[in-house]
């Protein structure tokens, strides 16, 4: 992981999003501590450059076993963010829809 301020760890269900062109995404919901820590972290960003990045997203390295991957993560409404998990992700480590998932961001 790259050196950074923030690092947590992380656990949600992987869960299947189907948007409206049909197209399929799949998400671990991050809720709890971790979820607060991003938030805190997203305010003083935007403290800090006087902007949010689009669609509120804050920029990750994540890791899921021996998985690794640069990705954002972005906030849900009601209190949560959304990590997306690539195919080669779930592949990789044999996860699939409904699996709860353990991990580590450094937020970025």
């Amino acid at each position: 992981m790259p050196e950074t301020t923030e690092r947590l760890d992380f656990s949600g269900s992987l869960r299947r999003w189907t948007g409206s062109s049909n197209g399929v995404w799949f998400f671990v919901d991050i809720a709890g501590e971790a979820a607060d820590q991003i938030a805190d972290y997203a305010f003083m960003r935007r403290l800090e450059f006087g902007r949010a990045r689009g669609f509120g997203s804050v920029k990750v390295m994540a890791r899921v076993g021996e998985s690794r991957w640069s990705t954002s993560v972005f906030p849900n409404g009601d209190g949560q963010w959304m990590l997306p998990v690539k195919a080669a992700i779930r592949r990789a480590e044999a996860i699939a829809d409904g699996d709860l998932v353990r991990g580590e961001l450094a937020l970025i």
